[in-house]
């Protein structure tokens, strides 16, 4: 299981929301780029990134504090938050974003999704975020009528890199991770997913290991890193 540190950017700023909240925030690091070289050094192997400004503006805003990130470390990002154009992928592509995340765009242009699939291969992931079993969209301040499920099974042998899962209500809550969640979409698709949301402890690693079915491809960790409740090293050992 790989696992993603997350580095959430408003306003320049490496920050965590509580349930999506921009209103919420907590501010961790006022350098994003100080921040991605402390999670490269505790050894994670990928980073996950999201504009939350972007998010809910549609459009790139944290440029800036991404390329300091990048020009920080070599171990490969993925990123998400606003981007709902061909021509905005092949930006970050271009900048160096090993995988673009897609969320709003998954649920209103699922062929754009699929385009950019198949002319970046494993390049794009698809973000399902949850509230009450159903997707939020526009940085999870507007909501659809699809279901988790709905969803995933759109971009079935579409050329998807993973399904970033998200249960919204968790969200920089630390109350633990929906294991039942993640699993009813892994075991539903053939897409690898992706954990995020409530992750508070090493034992809710230990818990999307140890569940019966697929695996569990990887987890986003936020808070929980940040404030201490998880220590990489023991985490990185139980994700192996």
């Amino acid at each position: 299981m790989i696992l993603y540190p997350a580095i959430d950017l408003k306003d320049g700023r490496c920050v965590r929301l509580l349930h999506g909240d921009l209103n919420k925030e907590t501010v961790f690091n006022t350098s994003p780029a100080d921040q991605a070289q402390q999670f490269q050094k505790q050894g994670f192997s990928w980073l996950h990134v999201v504009d939350l400004n972007g998010a809910v503006e549609g459009r790139p805003v944290n440029a800036a504090a991404v390329a300091d990130i990048m020009n920080a470390i070599s171990i490969p990002v993925q990123l998400g938050g606003g981007v709902r154009t061909m021509e905005a992928i092949e930006a970050w592509i271009e900048a160096g974003i090993d995988r673009v995340i897609l969320g709003t765009v998954a649920v209103k242009d699922p062929a754009l999704v699929k385009a950019a699939a198949r002319q970046w291969p494993e390049q794009i992931a698809v973000a399902i975020d949850a509230r009450d079993g159903m997707v939020a969209t526009e940085g999870w301040i507007g909501a659809s009528d699809l279901g988790v499920i709905e969803l995933a099974r759109r971009f079935e042998d579409a050329g998807v890199a993973a399904l970033i899962v998200t249960d919204i209500g968790r969200d920089g809550a630390m109350v633990g991770v929906n294991v039942d969640q993640v699993g009813e979409v892994a075991d539903a698709v053939s897409i690898p997913v992706i954990a995020s949301g409530g992750i508070a402890s090493v034992r809710d690693i230990e818990l999307l290991k140890a569940r019966p079915g697929v695996p569990i491809a990887g987890a986003v960790l936020g808070r929980s890193l940040y404030e201490g409740a998880v220590d990489p090293a023991q985490a990185l050992k139980i994700a192996g």
